[in-house]
């Protein structure tokens, strides 16, 4: 195992002679879609390793259009933006500024007056791994009914690490919702809270530590926060809403929940950029065979990709949204720095000590959704990304297409 440059990790498909281009997979979009295709659209690709080896788009940007779909348009992830905010604090980790173990008492003993005792002790790692005990949203059940009828909530005042640093205040001048590091209870606040830890170390704001230690690095030229898109055009697709599944504008209140919420799961890209952040963890993970570190050192990466505690959650929202999006939800899945990790056969590499352990997680602000799964063993992850939210059929179709792309392209399904 070696730690490589990131340009030799980053290298384009078909950077080597021996490369071949990417093979077209739209048939395989196209017919798990069917008749959706007419409502909504995807795009997906396969990696090995570094490489986009099967690549393809179906469908149309916009209901009530036939402009189709491509696949570099820009979508939004959801969720799967955890990953990117957990890796930004791994960053000020290596750099001594921050530990995994660094307490809340400890981050914000000078800016939250006052916290409530319980969260005086509870470390980073049970933040990032959602077993600190944090509510679920900021607005509690309130703000996830005006997300499902696509109703944003209003956000506080001032920028935006000022709207997260009153959150975090909101947040820890209260009891806890379940006693620390007791169970999993999936948190979009505990990752509202990451992104002001990084903003009060480092003086920038989420988005800019986003662009200048991530999405420059990477080479990753399509990301930005929020809805993609123009108002009133259709250069890239739009999101659609979460009951009726209408267009909505990018530029309209209902397109997206405020942006204070960027840490938890606010970037889009094309799945091409997207692409370049799986790879990294994908080749950084020690149990690849073919382990490049870049950007992080190689036990960095492990801290990240460990089996932690089981989690259990009772909540149905969040079980209901990853079998939807990726058919795992069972108890006995592991969280851990902005992955769920679990087993599979078929993510089983040949090297002594090999499980199938792979890393995995559905993104969706309701209006899109996106699924990713991450086998380091075998140098192999699939990623598909959807302009329709999780609670519709569209969930569904996200979840058959990952699985119609592992049983096609995963070594041990091909060999």
């Amino acid at each position: 195992m070696i730690e490589a440059s990131k340009a030799d990790l980053l290298s384009p498909p078909g950077s080597s002679e021996e490369d071949n281009a990417p093979v077209n997979v739209d048939a395989i979009l196209q017919s798990i879609l069917g008749r959706g295709g007419e409502r909504f659209g995807m795009a997906a690709a396969v990696l090995r390793g570094e490489r986009i080896i099967a690549q393809g788009a179906a469908g149309v940007r916009k209901r009530g259009t036939g402009q189709r779909i491509t696949f570099d348009d820009r979508f939004h992830l959801g969720s799967c933006t955890k990953a990117m905010t957990a890796t930004l604090v791994a960053m000020l980790v290596e750099e001594g500024k921050l530990n995994w173990t660094t307490t809340l008492g400890e981050l914000f003993a000078d800016t939250v007056k006052p916290m409530h005792p319980a969260w005086e002790k509870v470390t980073l790692r049970q933040v990032l791994a959602h077993r600190a005990g944090l509510r679920h949203e900021p607005g509690g059940l309130a703000q996830v009914f005006n997300e499902l009828v696509g109703r944003p909530p209003r956000a506080p005042l001032g920028t935006l690490p000022q709207q997260r640093l009153e959150i975090a205040r909101q947040a820890l001048s209260r009891l806890p919702g379940i006693p620390p590091d007791t169970k999993y209870w999936y948190s979009n606040v505990g990752y509202v809270l990451a992104g002001a830890v990084l903003e009060h170390l480092t003086g920038r704001a989420w988005e800019e530590l986003m662009r200048e230690r991530l999405f420059q690095p990477l080479g990753i030229s399509t990301g930005g926060f929020g809805p993609p898109g123009t108002a009133d055009k259709t250069e890239q697709a739009w999101g659609h809403s979460p009951v009726l599944g209408k267009p909505l504008d990018p530029r309209s209140p209902a397109a997206e929940i405020p942006l204070f919420n960027g840490p938890a799961g606010l970037a889009h890209m094309t799945v091409t950029d997207w692409a370049k952040f799986i790879a990294l963890h994908l080749r950084g993970d020690p149990a690849n065979p073919h382990c490049q570190a870049a950007l992080l050192k190689l036990d960095t990466f492990a801290e990240m990709h460990a089996v932690a505690p089981a989690t259990t959650s009772k909540g149905w929202v969040i079980r209901g949204l990853n079998f939807l999006a990726t058919g795992d939800a069972a108890p006995a899945v592991t969280y851990r720095a902005g992955s769920f990790i679990s087993t599979a056969s078929w993510a089983k590499g040949t090297q002594p000590g090999d499980t199938g352990r792979r890393l995995w997680h559905a993104g969706s602000n309701g209006r899109w959704n996106c699924g990713v799964v991450i086998a380091p063993e075998i140098d192999f992850a699939v990623l598909v990304a959807c302009n329709r939210g999780w609670h519709s059929i569209a969930a569904w179709k996200t979840r058959q297409t990952v699985k119609a792309l592992i049983r096609t392209f995963a070594p041990k399904w091909t060999s």
